[in-house]
């Protein structure tokens, strides 16, 4: 889901900016060095899941569309499927140069039985790829990409067995010539997000146990030869969730989502959670929250993309207190030393508020890209914010 030829920027920031956390449904106060981008909107829905890029010329954004930056304007274009498959949705992107880049995600055909893609692009046009096979009894579900270069690709998810009832960690990797699959029994756990710093060093997120219940968070690691599950710390004794995750280096990892200070029936906001691997062990890194202020006002992160080890951003969404079900983009950044909330706008306008961040790129020196999902009913359409400033602002 990450950029992984990480672009290395010098400027970092030298202060940030707090949430405004006014009421549901307001725009963030002045002060925010992210605004809103203009993107295009080919379908009935279009939130962007994931993002990946060659160049400041050369990004892509996927998920429920699929669009691209040339350095003057985002176009979208159709994604392929197979014949008899409704699209569905795109979940990972890699991109090696502006022809040739990969997609993955999830069709469904007519009677609504789901199955995974993979596509190319080509500079022109995307094509399903010939990836893996699987039985009728198999269906595939592909989360996230990563890789370090044109023979070195990933795919992950989960992979279930209908006939025995079976569920599966799924790792796809190309080399280049063709996907090759490994499936390892996960019991009752998932993976969502992934990245690479090299070929021997590939990292996997995700879940173990009930969601939404008393899961644990999960991080899996490749050495080049095999995937082994590591051991993370649980914060709270309710549901946790890692959803991304970013390797800057070896002793250099990062992944975050959510934690919940209690399990149901107890009822409880969900709070940040972001954890860091330091070569030798994970560790839960403390952040701040919009709130809690009340039960309602739950936090959450999706993702992380990075300037340099100390610029890193993560972003995701955060719900109103009032109990609305308003939801707003939730925006940290990482200064080397800590973890502070920054401004972030809010581009939907209409009566219900729903704001989502949940992919990142940084393509060039200073030039932060962070995508998701913004509800303008009855549908989801594309959401972009962008800046290039760094260091220099006034607080309001």
């Amino acid at each position: 889901m990450k950029p992984t030829l990480a672009a290395e920027v010098v400027l970092a920031l030298a202060a940030a900016f707090l949430i405004a956390t006014g009421p549901a449904g307001a725009q963030p106060a002045p002060g925010s060095i992210f605004r809103p981008v203009a993107t295009p909107d080919p379908n009935f829905n279009n939130g962007l899941f994931a993002a990946s890029a060659s160049s400041a010329t050369d990004i892509w954004a996927v998920g429920l569309s699929a669009i691209h930056y040339d350095g003057t304007k985002w176009t979208a274009f159709q994604p392929a499927t197979n014949t008899g498959d409704t699209f569905s949705d795109l979940e990972g992107v890699v991109v090696i140069s502006p022809t040739l880049a990969w997609a993955a995600g999830n069709v469904s055909d007519s009677s609504g039985i789901g199955n995974q893609v993979i596509e190319n692009w080509d500079g022109s046009k995307w094509s399903v790829a010939a990836g893996p096979k699987f039985g009728s009894n198999l269906q595939p579900n592909l989360k996230a990409m990563t890789a370090t270069s044109a023979t070195d690709i990933w795919a992950i998810g989960d992979l279930l067995d209908n006939n025995l009832g079976l569920l599966y960690f799924l790792f796809e990797h190309y080399d280049g010539t063709s996907w090759k699959t490994t499936k390892i029994l996960s019991g009752d756990a998932f993976l969502l997000g992934a990245s690479a710093d090299a070929r021997h060093d590939v990292w996997a997120v995700g879940f173990n146990g009930p969601e939404n219940d008393s899961s644990a968070p999960l991080a899996m690691h490749f050495d080049g030869a095999k995937w082994k599950t590591a051991n993370t710390p649980r914060v709270g004794t309710g549901a946790n969730q890692l959803n991304g995750a970013l390797a800057l280096a070896p002793n250099d990892v990062w992944a975050v989502g959510f934690s919940t200070p209690v399990p149901p029936p107890t009822q409880a906001a969900t709070l940040n959670l972001i954890e860091h691997f330091d070569g030798t062990s994970w560790s839960v890194v403390p952040c701040p929250n919009v709130g809690p202020k009340s039960i309602y006002q739950s936090n959450r992160l999706f993702g992380l993309t990075a300037n340099s080890a100390k610029d890193i951003w993560a972003f995701g969404s955060y719900f109103a207190a009032d109990g609305s079900g308003h939801q707003m983009t939730l925006l940290m950044h990482w200064d080397g030393t800590k973890w502070s909330l920054v401004r972030s706008p809010n581009p939907t306008n209409g009566v219900f508020l729903s704001d989502l961040l949940f992919a990142g790129v940084v393509p060039s020196r200073g030039n932060v890209w962070i995508f998701g999902a913004k509800d303008i009913a009855p549908h989801d359409d594309t959401l972009a914010i962008h800046t290039t400033i760094g260091a220099g602002l006034e607080e309001p």
